[in-house]
């Protein structure tokens, strides 16, 4: 009998299209995710990112009649059904929000406010209106106006965003994210993001070829932050690298001790910022 883990986030765990549960650690318990990217298609190229196969480019046509189908039946499989007794540990068996993830980003697939809506109905229908819908964005497309409407959706029906920040200079990010962007644009899009819906700042913290962040390094990130308004931000969560990287830099990217995760974190919340912590 397949088991959840939070080392395995296969998405083809339920043998469905675009919805795949995860026991995830940050948000405690069991996610049901929704994979908007199934061509395994991002406009970024993370080097810590688990996705095989992982190609640029985005989200492809999305069957919104198939999406219903597959999150309607899985939902109702968790609620009456006995899908968490036969998957998941004890102590674990509850579903702690539904999620917009996957294998790129979500916010690239087109009429992606429709999306949210019919999520948000589905999970509604199955008498779960108080489980949260987050988005895991890099949150570079907050400037497409159907995007912005997705993300006022999603906080309009309770939900919440976590924005991806893991660094503060231009070139970190193009070393870490693989693409050029001026942390200038990143705190823009982290504030616009920051208006329309709660939003967590999700950072990846890790040792690049043995070495750990820099103090300016972490002074840029934090600068970063600070430009898009810490106090418009929910706080930080950071995570560690639990689980390999696809990617051909994996041999450069390795886990950072519990103490170095956590001295990191006393740095941010020296800013004011609320930290959580997942090695």
């Amino acid at each position: 009998m397949n088991t959840l883990s939070t080392n395995d986030h296969r998405r083809d765990f339920a043998g469905m299209t675009y919805v795949y549960p995860v026991l995830s650690r940050r948000a405690g318990g069991v996610s049901v995710g929704i994979n908007l990217n199934p061509n395994n298609a991002c406009n970024w190229h993370c080097v810590y990112c688990q996705v095989p196969d992982l190609v640029r480019g985005t989200a492809p046509d999305i069957d919104l009649g198939l999406l219903e189908r597959e999150l309607t039946a899985f939902l109702s499989a968790l609620t009456p059904g006995d899908y968490l007794a036969r998957h998941v540990p004890e102590g674990l068996r509850v579903i702690q929000d539904i999620a917009f993830s996957g294998n790129g980003e979500p916010t690239s697939a087109k009429g992606f406010d429709r999306i949210v809506e019919r999520v948000a109905a589905c999970r509604d229908a199955a008498g779960l209106a108080t489980v949260p819908i987050r988005l895991i964005t890099n949150g570079s497309l907050v400037g497409r106006e159907e995007v912005r409407r997705g993300i006022a959706r999603l906080a309009a029906a309770g939900g919440e965003v976590w924005f991806k920040v893991d660094a503060g200079r231009a070139e970190d990010i193009e070393r870490i994210n693989g693409v050029r962007i001026e942390p200038a644009t990143v705190a823009h899009r982290l504030q616009t993001c920051a208006q329309l819906a709660p939003t967590w700042v999700q950072t990846c913290l890790f040792a690049w070829d043995g070495q750990a962040p820099t103090e300016e390094q972490i002074d840029a990130y934090l600068a970063c932050l600070d430009a898009a308004g810490v106090d418009r931000l929910e706080g930080v969560l950071l995570y560690g690298v639990a689980r390999e990287s696809m990617q051909p830099e994996a041999p450069r990217v390795a886990a950072l001790s519990a103490d170095t995760l956590d001295a990191c974190a006393a740095r941010i919340r020296e800013s004011g910022l609320t930290v959580t912590v997942s090695p």
